[in-house]
């Protein structure tokens, strides 16, 4: 019987001692620092759970840094082994460790990690050297041994016997042999070429087959360990007659080197064996040992006849580096004498496998704005050949602002190397090439998308700096005016735009008393209705805001310009009673003329342009023969000398329109009173002038010097104008020079406004004065070529002002004397 794994009973006391110091080093782990790398070292079989050490003390992070920067392990052998205590930072045991499993009988035994941190993406080693305990028997590969021995052997023959394997490495592997005590045969060791001691069987008394023809043998391996573990296997020994020659290798131990690539029939070697009997006695044949494992027997067949071992399986050198095959020679004697030797076929790789690139941690997104060395990704290549053809080297493929640091073995960084502008490129697609310095040399391909995280660094853009809105005065309150818009280059909150006016004064008013903007769209409306006669034009500053942090904004200026409508009918302002509401009465001398002036019929149009040009209609009169009113002045004249027959109360219903559209109109009704023996006319508006009352003289008489130079001025700047806007447009019969249409008067501080026109009989200009947002003052002239008389008139203040109110306080014979300088030549006959 042989059986296996057992232990000696007087060592199983052993086993719960043995147990406790596992525990022990659980506890009382080394740990030390090598090159910047940190290396731990356990002890193979701990339990789930049990700690390796402190890994985030010893790589100098603090406890919330577990979670802030999602700490975590990835290991290098496939298998996830060890895992992080998230509340300790312990380096615990996650899966049961078999040394032997992970690196069989290698003397050395260390699993790397990488430890890996974020916000920066970092990178740490770490080993963990499995340090091999003795929890493995020497095992036998089969339960017995028979041996065929003829009896006619000599003393000191050998037989060798079959090697016991252990799992187990350094002292806790095998060390020798013992054999049960017996009359025939010692145990002996051969040194074999790779180290190990083959145990053989020697012939110590000649063999009696009568007296023994069967001989039962226990042959015990023991290991180093403590306690020492051991394995058995019963040698049975069969004594048998004559044929007394065993077949004989040239060597015990035949070596060979076939590469992995080598195709199927490919020749491995040719073990040559001899027997020195003769006829059947000396006849070989060959065969695979009886315990060739099957990896064996499907890769090789050997020739029975001469030997000749051939492939007839694929070789992989990452799968098995060696193959140990045990070759058996029989004769055809009776009984047949067999020999053994042992063949060592090492597998030469070859450059078969191309390097694989992988992700030990998968890229996030990148802010555009992170400095160069950022931290993008952490990549490591692997090949599964051997020297120069697994040495490996990555590089980018593709131009980028990024690029490959080395870390540590075959592990890589991606980093920044240069600045990112997300609204170039959002996403970078990087290439990256892992070559091996095989020949020929093999690569892969792997490509890694990085996204760029968008920072607010681009202000809202406005379609145009400053805006220019026309808007009809009277419009509808809550009307929109104007939509404006911006743009952002950002991406996300960071292009979100909202929309604000910027606090201003119009008139001495906030902006937002006039208008407000929709924050989500830009479209501006009216807070109420506007008139030309107040408000001529304004400016909004408007704000586009988007919602990064910090915010970025940018401004746009929108002109509001109010644009006249004909909502204001003349207004008489002389005759005073008829400005007043009342009838004028007038006196004239029968003894008149034709062509005799009776009075002036004169008014003014709050509006501006065509809309202020006013002409006068006599609509009815008691004799229509008598009277007539010049369409331009105003002047009542007669038409011919007055008849005996004329009544002498005669009443005149004069119309006053302007030019506007739709037409406005107000009439004034005079009543002229024929009188006889007055020989000087009544109404004569020079002598007025000159003979003002006591009461307004002085005040009539500043005023007229005031407005006289003020006159001057006006009539200075009109001709100039006129003759350079007549030049510049002879083919057209009006000419309009504004403020942005005109930079040699340009003003810091004043807006000048001309607007002259030709076109028709009348002459006429209107000069505005003022700031931007105060239109206050307004002077205009009107001349008549048509007329017998050469007439200006300047009127202040604007047309903003109450005439009522102003004719209150003037003359009664000549309300406009204060305000109004006529300059009338009569042409002589």
């Amino acid at each position: 019987m042989c059986y296996n794994g057992s232990r000696m009973t007087k060592r199983m006391g052993y086993r719960d001692w043995r147990w406790q110091a596992l525990w022990w080093h659980h506890f009382f782990l080394l740990w030390s620092t090598i090159d910047g790398q940190t290396r731990y070292s356990i002890p193979e079989e701990l339990k789930q759970g049990s700690v390796v050490g402190n890994l985030a003390k010893d790589l100098g992070l603090g406890i919330s840094d577990i979670f802030d920067r999602k700490l975590r392990v990835a290991s290098e052998a496939g298998k996830q082994y060890f895992s992080v205590d998230a509340g300790k930072g312990e380096l615990v045991v996650n899966d049961r460790i078999d040394r032997e499993a992970l690196c069989g009988q290698s003397a050395s035994c260390v699993l790397p990690l990488q430890v890996v941190v974020e916000n920066p993406l970092q990178s740490h080693r770490i080993e963990v050297e499995i340090r091999d305990t003795n929890d493995n028997s020497p095992v036998f590969p089969t339960k017995e041994i028979n041996l065929k021995i003829p009896e006619s052997v000599a003393i000191g023959k050998r037989f060798q016997l079959e090697n016991a394997e252990d799992p187990d490495v350094g002292s806790n592997s095998l060390k020798t042999y013992t054999l049960s005590k017996n009359d025939h045969f010692s145990l002996k060791f051969k040194d074999s070429k790779n180290g190990k001691a083959v145990p053989e069987l020697v012939l110590e008394k000649p063999l009696d087959r009568e007296n023994n023809a069967l001989h039962q043998l226990l042959l015990t391996a023991l290991d180093g360990g403590n306690p020492v573990t051991s394995g058995t296997c019963t040698i049975i020994i069969t004594v048998i007659d004559n044929n007394d020659n065993f077949p004989i290798f040239s060597e015990n131990e035949y070596k060979a080197t076939l590469k992995e690539n080598s195709p199927k029939g490919t020749f491995v070697i040719k073990p040559t064996a001899t027997d020195a009997d003769d006829g059947l006695n000396g006849e070989i044949k060959y065969y695979f040992g009886s315990r060739t494992p099957d990896s064996v027997l499907s890769t090789f067949e050997i020739n029975d006849i001469t030997g000749e071992i051939v492939l007839k399986g694929a070789l992989d050198y990452e799968s098995s580096k060696l193959y140990m095959i045990d070759i058996t020679a029989k004769d055809k004697g009776n009984p047949e004498m067999e020999g053994q030797c042992r063949v060592q076929l090492d597998v030469e790789d070859i450059n078969d496998n191309a390097p694989e690139i992988m992700l030990t941690s998968k890229p996030s997104p990148v802010r555009e704005d992170a400095p160069g060395g950022t931290v993008v990704a952490l990549i490591s290549a692997r090949d599964l050949d051997s020297g120069n053809n697994g040495k490996v080297t990555l590089q980018l493929t593709t131009r980028s602002p990024f690029t490959l640091k080395p870390s540590f073995s075959n592990n890589y960084e991606l980093i920044t190397s240069g600045p990112l502008d997300r609204e170039s490129f959002s996403q970078y697609n990087i290439a990256i090439t892992a070559t091996d310095s095989g020949s020929p040399p093999l690569s892969s391909k792997r490509t890694i998308p990085v996204s760029i995280a968008d920072v607010n660094d681009n202000p809202p853009v406005f379609t145009q700096p400053s805006y220019n809105v026309y808007l009809k005065e009277n419009g509808v309150a809550g009307s929109i005016l104007y939509s404006v818009s911006a743009s952002d280059l950002d991406f996300g909150e960071n292009a979100k735009i909202s929309y604000s006016i910027l606090d201003s004064k119009v008139q001495d008013v906030s902006v937002s008393s006039y208008v407000y903007i929709n924050s989500d769209n830009g479209s501006i409306y009216s807070m109420h209705s506007f008139d030309y006669e107040k408000l001529k034009v304004f400016q909004i500053q408007v704000q586009a805001k988007d919602q990064g942090s910090p915010s970025l904004s940018s401004n746009a200026t929108v002109h509001v310009f109010i644009l006249d409508q004909n909502d204001n009918a003349p207004a008489v302002i002389y005759p005073s009673s008829a400005a007043l509401g009342s009838l004028s009465h007038q006196r004239m001398p029968r003894s008149a003329k034709a062509g005799h002036l009776v009075t002036k019929v004169t008014a003014v149009d709050a509006d501006s342009g065509h809309n202020a040009w006013i002409s006068y209609r006599l609509a009815e009169a008691t004799d229509a023969s008598l009277f007539t009113v010049n369409q331009y002045t105003g002047e009542v004249r007669t038409k011919r000398a007055v008849y005996e027959q004329d009544d002498s109360s005669q009443r005149l219903l004069i119309e006053i329109k302007d030019d506007g559209e739709p037409v406005q109109s107000s009439t004034v009704t005079v009543s002229i009173l024929l009188e006889d023996g007055l020989h000087e006319p009544i109404l004569d508006l020079r002598q007025k002038a000159a003979e003002p009352s006591k009461k307004h003289g002085r005040i009539a008489l500043y005023l007229i010097l005031s407005l006289a130079s003020v006159s001057v001025l006006s009539l200075v700047t009109f001709f100039i104008l006129a003759v350079k806007c007549i030049r510049n447009s002879r083919s057209s019969g009006s000419c309009c020079i504004r403020r942005s249409d005109c930079d040699d008067y340009k003003n810091p501080n004043r807006n000048l406004q001309i607007q002259l026109n030709t076109d028709g009989p009348i002459k006429y200009v209107e000069v505005l004065g003022g700031d931007m947002l105060s239109q206050s003052q307004s002077f205009r002239s009107c001349m008549s070529p048509m007329s017998e008389y050469s007439d200006f008139t300047m009127i202040k203040p604007s047309s903003t002002t109450d005439f009522k109110e102003v004719i209150s306080v003037l003359d009664a014979s000549l309300p406009d004397s204060t305000w109004t300088f006529e300059s009338q030549q009569v042409s002589r006959e």
